[in-house]
């Protein structure tokens, strides 16, 4: 079952791309597990999706803990406490959801007792930029975007490459114009920072098309790969 979605989805991927003019190799499926038993983990890895991404880092930390082997990239997707940054800086692999200089320091400060011991490269960060004005959500605007992407300057065990966003509920075009905004944030801090910043995570189960006809690098798929978690086991 997971198979014939992907390859679905890897369809959808090629046909927005070419909707765009774009090479599909340059959109990378992280498998969203959140929620799921580890055999959805399973399952990705032996079709070949190695980046995993989760929610919560004690749901990561115990998928690891049982997983026989494989080559798994581990993302953090969900809002992360800065008490969870000890964990989260050994656990994941990238951070997409960075939204304060707090949170920047503790990894920073976690990163580096992990590079003293064992050599670790800094840890690839995103700045989640909330754009949707709802209330609940975390990150942050475009303005303390900027402001955050200067402050990582001074920590050399974080490496800024890019930025997140959730679309809004609602009609396609809210969600394109969230996307298109998150791109030309994204092109104006690589200009004012004199940074690269080639990722842009944007794009779920429901909007993925729209965020790669938009420019997105890194889609995050859950719901269309391994069903509807309601009907997940445990």
């Amino acid at each position: 079952m997971i198979r014939e979605r992907l390859q679905s989805v890897r369809e959808r991927i090629r046909d927005a791309a070419a909707r765009a003019g774009r090479d599909p190799a340059g959109v990378h499926l992280v498998a969203v597990t959140k929620g799921h038993p580890r055999a959805a983990v399973e399952a990705a890895l032996s079709l070949g999706l190695h980046d995993i991404g989760e929610s919560r880092v004690q749901e990561a930390q115990a998928k690891q803990a049982g997983l026989a082997g494989g080559d798994a990239r581990w993302h953090m997707l969900g809002h992360l406490q800065r008490n969870k940054a000890r964990s989260a800086a050994s656990l994941f692999d990238v951070i997409h959801s960075l939204d304060s200089a707090a949170l920047a320091s503790a990894l920073e400060r976690h990163r580096l007792e992990r590079h003293r011991v064992g050599g670790a490269e800094p840890l690839p960060v995103l700045i989640e930029v909330e754009l949707t004005g709802i209330a609940s959500r975390s990150g942050v605007n475009a303005a303390a975007a900027a402001d955050l992407l200067s402050g990582l300057r001074g920590l050399p065990h974080l490496s800024p490459v890019g930025l997140m966003t959730v679309a809004p509920p609602g009609p396609s075009a809210a969600v394109r114009a969230c996307f298109a905004r998150l791109r030309d944030l994204r092109d104006r801090l690589r200009q004012s920072h004199g940074l690269s910043l080639p990722e842009l995570s944007m794009g779920m189960s429901g909007d993925f098309e729209i965020a790669v006809e938009e420019g997105a690098t890194t889609i995050r798929l859950g719901t269309v790969l391994f069903g509807d978690l309601s009907a997940a086991g445990p």
